[in-house]
């Protein structure tokens, strides 16, 4: 992904400025490339090397990855051998309860699993006996385990469920589809889905790819890529591709203000949401990404119904300062490129389906983010929306819309404004082509008062913003409102966009066609050393480095 983003000229093309603001994030917030609080291979005494399939002329010991699981114990090594593994064991693991079943099911903490070759090592959803490795063939799709009540629950790939401090590297995740509630996700670290509690700390995912090359009808699709939930770092995703998603790609939720993650080298494409990440908060850090072809590219929100404990906030924990933005704000993203997000035949189902089309990045209830030195271009709607989140769902148990600041508004239900939210020196190119009313490089829609505010510095936006005078009046965060920020075209245009209502006359947003499902880029780069930090094997020998 980094050879392909320098390609490309933008990853390098920073200003003084901004090369200033990445370096402070190096040396005081980044989570060091290759580490993590577990940090792979730091110490080996006593550790064992589980072998699965056949690597280089060495037979494993074992055929399934999840017979390897259940033989490790902390601190081992699960190494995995090229090949299509169709794990499906969940039908002895599984935990329906808070998502706690997957074709791979790990609940030891410290375990390391690890292909040998990110492009060939498949764990793959699909029916043993597929004609091909993550079949598109109807047939050969896997519902998963069947529940109490007789029908099936889908399927998740690789779970991670209450486990600290466990990583999964270096492999190829497909064809995880939903049926029912918490299914249909390839890799995810969950510390328990729905509590509103931390019930996971500390993981690693670098050099992985999920995706689907199916999509039925209703609720049968693959919900999200690379997911966690419930979950408090520190974490780090590195070089990490997700495509095809109902959902997301890539998704960080339910982590309160202690989800202390990294996000870096990530590339996401062809789902209604690039990312999503919803109550996740405090210390996030997302940068050098690309996020391209979904309806929206990127949307993180505040809601009282699902993924609790609302809100989204990005401040920093206890009051502290953060170095790279030198201000409360921990959450930022920098230095991504968000661009082309104006696809309408990407899947999508429930609330993700909401997201606005032709969007690169929306914020909709969220406050106390940093939104830094990216490049947003070629979005036909908007390069950056920021509005509010209009929750009609039941409020998760101790959630109530006032006390997260919002407010019941006729029509919308729990409405919970963007607040506290800067947008600094990013360029935006080329966006607004769809040429409705507001449409354009960036807008805020806000429907209550007394509210701190958004703020807006230092963005080069040829294509206009709405209200016009954004960059000019608005230009420090957490000023308390006086009055609504209701532009009645943008209203309208974005319940157009997102659904929630009807379409003026002249409106032009592109139609879904139907759904298409483009396949994995060829050449996804692997890791370099598989056996780096690994004990000494017969598959890695005694020249591995540490």
């Amino acid at each position: 992904m980094t050879s392909q983003l320098v390609r490309r000229g933008w990853l390098g093309s920073r200003t003084i400025a901004g090369a200033a603001v990445f370096s402070a994030l190096v040396a005081a917030c980044a989570v060091p490339l290759g580490t993590s609080a577990n940090t792979p291979g730091a110490n080996t005494a006593g550790v064992r090397v589980l072998t699965v399939g056949d690597y280089r002329g060495h037979h494993g010991q074992f055929r399934t990855i999840q017979s390897a699981v259940d033989a490790a114990n902390a601190g081992d090594w699960v190494l995995v051998g090229p090949g299509d593994y169709h794990e499906n064991h969940d039908h002895s693991h599984a935990q329906l309860e808070h998502g706690g079943f997957g074709g791979v099911f790990v609940n030891k903490p410290g375990i390391h699993i690890r292909g040998m070759d990110r492009n060939g090592v498949i764990v793959d959803g699909t029916l043993p006996g597929a004609a091909s490795a993550c079949s598109s063939d109807p047939a050969a799709q896997d519902l998963g385990p069947v529940d109490a009540n007789g029908n099936h629950a889908g399927r998740n790939g690789i779970v991670v469920f209450k486990a600290d401090n466990v990583s999964v590297e270096n492999l190829t995740a497909c064809n995880f589809l939903s049926s029912g509630s918490d299914s249909g996700n390839g890799i995810w670290w969950n510390g328990g889905a729905d509590t509103g509690k931390i019930g996971l700390r500390g993981y690693t995912g670098r050099y992985l790819t999920a995706t689907s090359s199916y999509y039925g009808s209703g609720k049968v699709a693959a919900s999200y890529g690379i997911f966690s939930s419930d979950a408090r770092g520190r974490g780090l995703w590195d070089q990490v591709y997700a495509s095809n998603f109902s959902d997301s790609g890539l998704y960080v939720g339910a982590c309160k203000q202690e989800c202390d993650m990294t996000i870096d080298h990530a590339w996401l494409q062809y789902s209604a949401l690039g990312y999503s990440g919803t109550n996740s908060g405090g210390s996030i850090l997302i940068q050098n990404s690309e996020f391209d072809h979904n309806k929206d590219g990127f949307d993180t929100n505040t809601q009282i119904a699902g993924d609790p404990p609302a809100p989204q906030n990005g401040a920093c924990l206890h009051g502290a300062i953060n170095p790279i933005t030198r201000t409360h704000s921990c959450w930022v993203f920098i230095h991504n490129r968000v661009h082309d997000n104006n696809n309408p035949n990407v899947p999508q189902q429930g609330s993700a389906s909401a997201g606005p089309l032709g969007t690169g990045m929306t914020i909709s209830g969220g406050r106390n983010d940093t939104v830094m030195y990216n490049t947003f271009e070629n979005n036909g709607a908007w390069g950056v929306l920021f509005v509010p989140f209009p929750d009609s769902g039941t409020p998760d148990p101790g959630q109530t819309c006032e006390g997260v600041g919002g407010a019941q508004v006729a029509g919308f239900g729990c409405v919970i404004d963007t607040e506290g939210t800067a947008l600094l020196h990013n360029t935006f190119r080329n966006n607004g082509f769809f040429g409705n009313p507001t449409n354009g490089d960036f807008a805020e829609l806000s429907l209550l008062a007394g509210r701190p505010s958004n703020c807006y510095r230092d963005n080069t936006m040829p294509d206009g913003t709405t209200p016009a005078d954004l960059q000019t009046t608005t230009r420090t965060c957490g000023v308390p409102t006086t009055a609504p920020d209701v532009d009645a075209n943008l209203l309208e245009q974005v319940l157009c966009d997102t659904g929630f209502g009807s379409c003026p006359a002249g409106a032009n947003y592109p139609p879904t066609t139907g759904v298409v499902m483009p396949p994995l880029p060829k050449h996804l780069a692997t890791m370099p050393n598989p056996c780096e930090g690994v004990p000494a094997t017969s598959w890695c020998g005694t020249n591995r480095k540490a």
